[in-house]
């Protein structure tokens, strides 16, 4: 997102106190400032220096596994860490936020595609610190005049280049990848869902597209208004669906890697993950019509690109064992 926007004429400083990142993906002549984002202190002091007139706020714990063995942890660093940021940019004068949500937030969604209006009730943690995050962002536009926009991820996959490679240990497609490494076949949680193979069917999307989200939430803040009209009550707050309208399941993410690599992919059937929704499809009609923005990129393209990374940030002419 940095180098996106960076492409589109906007100046950039970072914050990240590096618990999962590293500074080397910073690009040179970008200010990089390692604090958490609760340091409130830390957080306005940044802002001010650096003459900042919108956040784009990514600072979260994101896996839902992990925040059902650790539920007020994920409290304290997404909701706590929100908090904080909302009242250092109150206090700095800074009223544009695009904020990181995730379809986490529909839980076991009706009907689907599933579109921005539908019931939204969390199945785990994770989206339930998502669903308060929008909350208090929409309070804070009340407030403060905040203007902002809530982009609700589905699965991102994909990277963009070797240093940005994914080395997660929640993402689907940097599992598979390791357990070819390591010559492990991959679980699969479950395969007993109501869908079409059993197993759980998601909406991937291409993490380039989500930079591309980002950099249009961007310029309708900037610009004030939406592609398609006017804004209700002068200013934008408004939450978009980022995904591709098409679900793909586990197995098709494990034959596309096939497809991809060359290489086979066995799995093993292991148990449903706690409080894991059989499937999530997007319905991105709204940010079409309102900002302009679509999916490019398809499941093919997604898995390359990771692949691409993961090899060249293996340093190996073989990554998978012959």
């Amino acid at each position: 997102m940095v180098r996106r926007l960076r492409a589109a004429g906007y100046a950039v400083a970072v914050l990240d106190d590096l618990s999962t990142g590293r500074a080397d993906r910073v690009p040179p002549g970008v200010p990089l400032v390692v604090a958490h984002v609760a340091d409130r202190r830390t957080v306005h002091a940044a802002l001010r220096r650096y003459g900042v007139t919108g956040v784009l706020h990514l600072a979260a714990r994101k896996s839902a596994p992990e925040s059902v063995a650790r539920p007020a942890y994920y409290h304290r660093e997404n909701v706590g860490g929100l908090s904080a940021l909302l009242a250092a940019m109150a206090q700095a004068g800074v009223h544009r936020l695009v904020f990181s949500s995730s379809a986490a937030v529909y839980g076991v969604p009706g009907p689907l595609p599933v579109d921005e209006d539908a019931p939204t009730v969390p199945v785990n943690p994770y989206g339930h610190t998502k669903l308060a995050g929008e909350r208090l962002i929409r309070a804070a536009g009340y407030r403060d005049g905040l203007d902002w926009v809530a982009l609700r991820y589905f699965n991102v996959v994909g990277a963009a280049g070797a240093t940005l490679a994914d080395r997660g240990h929640t993402n689907l497609v940097p599992l598979v990848f390791d357990a070819l490494a390591r010559g492990r076949p991959v679980v699969v949680a479950g395969a007993d869902h109501p869908t079409r193979d059993g197993t759980g069917v998601r909406d991937y999307v291409h993490v380039a597209d989500i930079a591309d989200a980002h950099a249009v939430a961007v310029a309708a803040l900037a610009g004030g208004g939406l592609a398609g009209g006017g804004l209700a009550g002068g200013g934008l707050r408004r939450r978009y669906n980022v995904g591709t309208g098409r679900g793909r399941s586990v197995l098709d993410v494990l034959r596309t890697v096939e497809a991809v690599t060359g290489h086979p992919v066995p799995y093993r059937i292991g148990p449903r993950r706690p409080a894991d929704p059989p499937q999530v499809v997007a319905d991105p009609g709204r940010i079409r019509r309102e900002l302009g923005w679509q999916a490019r990129y398809d499941l093919a393209d997604m898995v390359e690109s990771a692949w691409s990374a993961w090899c060249d940030a293996s340093h190996a002419a073989s990554p998978v064992p012959a």
